[in-house]
């Protein structure tokens, strides 16, 4: 019998504060980076809303040594250069690995709430070629049942397979539950994950989580598959669920670059400012 997965500790995100885009952005941490040895293989979360008209979202920036995973939630993003757009139930996963630049000239349509997670690279693939998948809405697999749907953007549920490519196994899911609906999902039981509650409440296990909380999963010492059942309160829940391997291994994180030492961290600042890192807008065009 596969173990029921429960709550071990709940935090609550702080009001979103203004960001760096200006006035209409808004931004909170759901997960900090300051705790990864304890989130790992998570290493930062951030909860954008962006209400800015038709001014860019920043400029072109960098990033090495991890990936970037971009869930939008409402409204849609679209870039002129990078050729592309998000729309809300879409997901752009990025693997900056040795080196990218991207969001050279990102705009966004309406309101826009979007998660963008930062998931480690294993040790021995920090350094690979930067690479990037588009997940759009019609490839998304979708399992629906009494008063629930899932949205399966990576990994598996109830034998519905992403078919995300990933580095580091990771199940990431939507969950969208009517009133005191609920719904079951099998995760390995070897994984470290959290629950961020959109709208709504959910019960899991003895734990409530209201709107604006995370709750991370206790830890397994089972092998195999173990089991997280969801419950939403009397309005209903909407929440992403984040599960993956842990890698074990320490990182350095300093500004846009994750690397395994303070040495590299100088080494990819030299190659970033040397022209050395290649555009998003290039590898869209090679795959074309």
């Amino acid at each position: 019998m596969s173990q029921e997965r429960g709550i071990s500790r709940v935090v609550n995100v702080s009001p979103a504060a203004p960001g760096f885009v200006g006035p209409g952005h808004l931004a909170a941490p759901v997960v900090s980076r300051e705790n990864f040895e304890m989130n790992d293989p998570f290493i930062l979360l951030m909860d954008d809303h962006l209400d800015i008209g038709d001014r860019p979202v920043g400029g072109p920036h960098p990033h090495a040594g991890f990936e970037t995973v971009t869930l939008i939630l409402d409204g849609a993003i679209f870039d002129r250069d990078e050729g592309g757009t998000l729309n809300a139930g879409e997901v752009q996963w990025m693997t900056a690995g040795s080196g990218i630049i991207h969001s050279e000239d990102v705009r966004t349509k309406g309101k826009v709430r979007l998660l963008q997670l930062w998931l480690t690279l294993p040790k021995n693939r920090r350094w690979i070629a930067p690479d990037f998948q588009t997940i759009n809405v019609n490839e998304v697999p979708v399992r629906r049942e009494k008063g629930a749907e899932i949205r399966v953007y990576s990994g598996s549920s109830a034998g519905l397979q992403s078919g995300t490519r990933n580095h580091v196994p990771v199940t990431m899911v939507e969950i969208n539950l009517e009133p005191h609906a609920s719904a079951e999902l099998d995760i390995a039981a070897s994984y470290n994950g959290f629950a961020f509650v959109i709208d709504g409440s959910v019960r899991i296990g003895d734990t409530e989580l209201n709107a604006g909380q995370v709750g991370w999963l206790d830890r397994s010492t089972d092998v195999g598959t173990s089991v997280l059942r969801v419950v939403a309160g009397e309005s209903g829940a909407r929440l992403v669920l984040y599960a993956g391997q842990p890698q074990g291994d320490p990182i350095v994180s300093y500004g846009p670059f994750i690397g395994d030492s303070k040495q590299d961290i100088a080494r990819l600042f030299a190659e970033y400012q040397s022209g050395r890192f290649p555009r998003l807008s290039e590898l869209k065009k090679q795959q074309v």
